[in-house]
């Protein structure tokens, strides 16, 4: 389109030259100009059409020789900046026009200037942010080459470090105030003055005094600990002259209002407090001086109780009975009795859980002896309103307290054994001889009681049995006495097997009454062998040492025709 209108637009120049010249020649021809002057006329305006036309041809020629120079800058300045800001070199399209491609090319050289500038303003404004947060921090600022251009990759990056930097500084700036601030508690809790510069630092309220530094981090941490350290120091210091106060005023009968007052003057740092106390202790002390004979006794009393907490037994106690019925009461006595109860009471301290499972082991102990004690009451049976029911239960709780607590106590022992390299010792033996010894009387108690029932029991036959008794269902009436021979293997059948009201169940002895003679040194034996100790009754027998409840549970699981003779639902042995 463009062609076709340069190519009319030529057409209508010669043709408006033709038609000038045409307008000449007429205009010659009416004034009567001479084909000479004519011709010379026609050079004239050919030379000015010529001349006209050389000037825009040269013109033109120089503005196409300045658009090919600035094509050619613009190629070497554009590849310049390519290579300054780390970008791919830039090609141009083909098939342009010249003066199309040195547009483009200079389009391209002005964004990328446009673009330098920028890079270079934001690289200083994040460089100075990065020196002011690496001087804070005393960190390694973000390395660009001097007077070079920062790439993209090298802005984000640089943005990354500022951001980095930023949140620990955050973070310093946060650690920082909290260390200084338990700090400046801490002291302030102990009445502690600042001494050294760290601790005159640490409470200044300039925040420019510190620098966010690890080492400056670690210095303070250090100080939290050491004041940490003293003020625990102080603590205990304050709590044993608290203690030591407490106690005196125990001794020495301190009225709860005196003891009010005075505790009220205690809120004040903990110097201040363990310098009060120091002289309340001060002062019961020279009271105490004044009533060493009272405070010695009451210190004697308290020694006892923790004795029987710590079950001591005689021999344990007995070493310090010297001085404990000593009367010549001084202070070098005092002292005694005080460091024997300081001993006592670590002791009670170190084995304390063990002493409470103990304790709780006695308790469950006298529970399980009632419990047998009522299982031989007939008259148990008579009560109502759910007794019976409610003693099963507790009954069988007790029964599996027992096993558990001795289990407890056997891995508590050992334990505390192996710390500290010296038996635990309970009433003066030790935990589990202790346990056993308990089981042991309790089964000779029980052999006891069943030859005392035996022995009544046969004096209560020799009185009220009558000739004219009946003999028992299942045994025939006419066989006698002499026919049947009572045997050990009997004696013992009948002693382990009772009948379902709880006494002794009948046995061939008794189908028939036998002779007078025959009844008394049946009799005669019958006394004789209840006076018997349980363990020559069973002397054929192995002995066996109950040592726990599960020993002595399991031993109520044997047959009666058994070696033992351990079940408590047996009321006779004969």
């Amino acid at each position: 389109m463009s062609s076709r209108r340069s190519e009319a637009l030529a057409f209508s120049l010669v043709s408006g030259i033709n038609m000038a010249m045409a307008r000449l020649v007429d205009i010659w021809d009416s004034i009567g100009i001479m084909e000479e002057q004519r011709v010379e006329r026609m050079e004239t305006v050919k030379k000015h059409i010529e001349s006209l036309l050389n000037d825009m041809i040269t013109e033109e020629a120089a503005l196409k020789h300045r658009i090919g120079s600035n094509i050619i800058s613009f190629q070497k300045q554009l590849e310049t900046l390519c290579l300054e800001m780390s970008l791919e070199p830039s090609k141009l399209e083909e098939g342009l026009s010249v003066l199309q491609s040195e547009k483009n090319l200079r389009l391209q050289v002005e964004a990328l200037l446009k673009e330098k500038a920028e890079r270079l303003k934001e690289a200083r404004g994040l460089q100075e942010q990065d020196e002011e947060l690496c001087v804070e921090l005393c960190a390694t600022p973000y390395y660009i080459p001097t007077g070079s251009l920062p790439s993209r990759t090298q802005l984000q990056e640089l943005r990354q470090h500022i951001h980095t930097l930023t949140q620990e500084k955050n973070s310093r700036v946060k650690v920082f105030a909290g260390l200084r601030e338990d700090i400046g508690h801490m002291m302030e809790e102990m009445g502690h003055e600042p001494e050294t510069s760290l601790e005159k630092e640490a409470l200044c309220s300039d925040d420019d005094v510190f620098l966010l530094t690890h080492e400056n981090i670690k210095a303070l941490k250090l100080l939290l600990c050491q004041l940490e350290v003293k003020r625990k120091a102080l603590t205990c210091t304050r709590d044993d002259l608290k203690g030591r106060a407490v106690s005196l005023w125990e001794r020495l009968d301190v009225t709860e209002l005196e003891r009010a007052e005075f505790q009220d003057g205690l809120l004040g740092t903990l110097s201040e407090d363990i310098t009060l106390w120091q002289k309340e202790v001060d002062r019961m002390e020279v009271l105490q001086r004044a009533r060493i004979a009272d405070v010695i006794i009451k210190v004697r009393q308290e020694l006892v109780l923790f004795w029987d907490k710590c079950m001591f037994g005689p021999a344990q106690r007995e070493t310090f009975n010297v001085h404990f019925c000593d009367d010549s009461f001084t202070e070098g006595l005092l002292s005694i009795h005080e460091a024997e109860l300081q001993r006592v009471k670590a002791c009670y301290e170190r084995a304390r859980p063990l002493l409470e499972n103990v304790e709780k082991w006695e308790k469950n102990w006298a529970l399980f002896q009632d419990f047998e004690r009522k299982a031989s009451d007939p008259n148990r049976f008579s009560n109502r309103g759910g007794a019976l029911l409610k003693e099963a239960k507790d009954r069988v709780r007790v029964q599996k307290m027992l096993p558990k607590l001795e289990e407890e106590l056997r891995v508590g022992v050992e334990d505390l054994e192996k710390i500290h390299g010296f038996p635990i010792l309970v009433r003066g033996q030790k935990v589990m001889e202790y346990i056993s010894s308990q089981w042991e009387e309790h089964r000779m108690q029980r052999g006891k009681e069943k030859n005392e029932r035996m022995t009544k029991k046969g004096e209560t036959s020799q009185t009220f049995k009558t000739p004219s008794k009946r003999p028992y269902a299942g045994v025939s009436v006419g066989s006698t006495p002499n026919k049947i021979k009572k045997t050990p293997n009997q004696t013992t059948l009948r002693s382990t097997c009772p009948s379902s009201s709880g006494t002794p169940s009948s046995s061939l002895s008794m189908t028939a009454k036998p002779p007078l003679s025959a009844q008394k040194g049946q009799r005669s034996r019958v006394l004789d062998s209840s006076h018997i100790p349980l363990q020559e009754i069973n002397s054929e027998k192995k002995h066996l040492r109950i040592g726990s409840y599960s020993e002595f549970t399991s031993e109520l699981s044997k047959k009666t025709n058994h070696d033992a003779v351990l079940n408590s639902t047996v009321k006779d042995i004969f």
